[in-house]
C-alpha cells in the first residue's frame, strides 16, 4: 500500500506554501514544474479518478472529516518522484482561508503532477460526438463548455490553438472537474483537421454565413461540433475543412450567443437526434 508523510505548516511564509501560491497565480510555473493546483473534495476525486498522480494533499482537518479525507487516500496514486510516498500537510483554518482560490473548497487543496493530452490519448466510441473549440481564450467559457460536454456525454473536448492553459485555477472551477471527467486534447488546427478526417468524423462549423439552421443537420453519425471565439468567430480553414455550416436562430438585436451557451444548444441537438423519439 502506498504511503505518504506528514506534517504541520502553519506560516504563509513556508517555502511549500509559497510553492503552492505560485501554482495557481502562474502559468509558466505551472509548466515549467509539471504542476497544478485542484481544490475541492469531488473535483479532486475527477482529477484522481482520470488517472492523475498526487504529489501533495494540503488539508484542513478543521474543514475536512477524517472519513471524507481516507476516502481521497484509498484511491490516490502518489507521484513516482517521491518513490511513491505522497505528502500531506496539515495547516490551520486561517492558513487554508489565505491560500484557498475560493471559498468552500470542503478543506483539501491538491498539487497534481501535470499530463500531456494529445490526439493519440482520445478514445472514441462508434458514431462520436465531438466539440472543437479554436482559440477560445476565457477560461470560464472553456469551463462552462467542458460541463455541457460532460453533461450530454460528449466522447471529447479539443481545443486548438489555445489561448488558455487546460490547468488554470479558473479553468477546473468553472467545468467544476469536468476538465478531467471529459476526454480533453490540446491540437493544432491543421493536426485536428486531420484528424477527424481520417476517422471520417463530419466537421460542423458553427457560423453565421452561409449556413442551415442547426436543427436540418444530421448529427447522428460521427460529428464533430466546431466552434470559435465570440469576437472573431472562425478562421478560414475550419470553414473551408467544414462538411456542413450551421448556425442557431438569433431572433433579438444581437448576433451573438456566448460560446459556452452556444455548445450546450448544439450539443443538446445532438442528443435530442441519437436519443430521442
Amino acid at each position: 500500500m502506498e504511503t505518504y508523510r506528514t506534517e504541520i505548516i502553519t506560516s504563509a511564509q513556508n517555502p511549500k506554501i509559497k510553492e503552492l501560491l505560485t501554482l495557481q497565480e502562474k502559468s509558466r510555473a505551472r509548466r515549467e514544474k509539471g504542476l497544478f493546483v485542484v481544490e475541492g473534495r469531488r473535483e479532486t476525486g475527477h482529477c484522481i479518478n482520470a488517472g492523475y498522480r498526487a504529489r501533495t494533499l494540503f488539508v484542513c482537518m478543521d474543514i475536512i472529516s477524517q472519513d471524507d479525507l481516507d476516502a481521497i487516500l484509498d484511491s490516490v496514486v502518489w507521484s513516482q518522484s517521491g518513490n511513491g510516498q505522497g505528502n500531506i500537510i496539515r495547516i490551520p483554518a486561517h492558513l487554508y482561508d489565505k491560500v484557498a482560490y475560493r471559498g468552500g473548497t470542503e478543506g483539501i487543496i491538491a498539487v497534481m503532477e501535470w499530463k500531456s493530452r494529445t490526439l493519440d490519448s482520445l478514445q472514441l466510441h462508434e458514431n462520436p460526438l465531438i466539440v472543437v473549440l479554436e482559440s477560445v481564450e476565457k477560461p470560464g467559457n472553456l469551463g462552462a463548455v467542458l460541463r455541457s460536454a460532460d453533461a450530454s456525454g460528449a466522447d471529447a473536448v479539443i481545443v486548438c490553438d489555445p489561448l488558455t492553459d487546460l490547468y488554470n485555477p479558473n479553468l477546473i472551477r468553472s467545468s467544476i472537474g469536468a476538465v478531467f471527467s471529459r476526454q480533453v486534447a490540446l491540437a493544432s488546427s491543421e493536426e485536428t483537421i486531420s484528424w477527424l478526417k481520417t476517422r471520417g468524423i463530419k466537421i460542423l462549423t458553427a457560423q453565421l454565413q452561409d449556413s442551415e439552421w442547426y436543427y436540418d443537420t444530421d448529427m447522428r453519425k460521427g460529428t464533430a461540433i466546431v466552434m470559435g471565439t465570440e469576437s472573431t468567430g472562425l478562421t478560414d480553414i475550419w470553414r473551408k475543412a467544414a462538411d456542413s455550416h450551421i448556425k442557431i436562430p438569433m431572433l433579438g438585436e444581437l448576433d451573438s450567443l456566448n460560446v459556452s451557451v452556444s455548445a450546450a444548444i448544439l450539443l443538446y441537438e445532438a442528443v435530442r437526434q441519437r436519443h430521442g423519439k
